[in-house]
């Protein structure tokens, strides 16, 4: 059995963390997402992240279990995900030539000393403008209805910008790898270690 846990279901963070070549298992954690009234965009995706992490840390003893969070933040409102074609259609228009924040939660817990880190990262996207054919054209072909902000970075939603600005653009897809691999060597877990 793998030391290393990920507290997730998507295909997405388990590609970003197979790119650190560690063996590791994965549990969907299966918690709920809702933000408390009046909670952050910040204390959410931290909070959501530990949650995740801490649900899955029942299940493994002697492990370093990895939760994350993400959401998207426009104009000061946590944006969830579309869920159907019509709302990543407004979502994708109401972007078009603005700023969008997106903001990732990252919890790592050490159930064998009871340790546990937590932190967030945040990475900006600029929207080119957009027309109504082309959005209605990438909501087609990518079917991003289960992602925050109605796009897939990994995919063709390259397409959809002007520029990105941050530290990890990893942090866009959903696991910051720069933070993590930090987390992991405190927590005695070196990527580049000889096993």
């Amino acid at each position: 059995m793998p030391r290393l846990v990920l507290a997730s279901s998507s295909r997405w963070r388990r590609q970003l963390l197979d790119r650190l070549g560690l063996p590791y298992a994965w549990a969907n954690p299966a918690i709920d997402e809702s933000p408390c009234p009046g909670e952050s965009p910040r204390a959410l995706v931290q909070r959501l992240a530990l949650a995740k992490a801490s649900h899955v840390a029942e299940q493994y003893p002697a492990h370093l279990v990895i939760g994350s969070d993400q959401v998207a933040v426009f104009e000061d409102t946590i944006l969830g995900k579309p869920g159907d074609t019509a709302t990543a259609r407004h979502q994708l228009a109401r972007f078009s030539g603005q700023r969008v924040r997106f903001l990732t939660g990252l919890a790592l817990i050490d159930t064998g000393s009871g340790r546990h880190w937590v932190c967030h990262e945040c990475y900006d996207v600029v929207f080119r403008q957009l027309g109504e054919t082309e959005i209605a054209r990438y909501v087609e072909r990518e079917q991003p209805l289960d992602s925050a902000g109605s796009f897939r970075m990994e995919g063709l939603g390259i397409a959809l910008f002007e520029k990105l600005e941050g530290d990890d653009p990893n942090t866009l897809i959903g696991l910051p790898l720069i933070r993590l691999c930090a987390l992991l060597r405190e927590a005695g877990l070196d990527p580049l270690g000889d096993g």
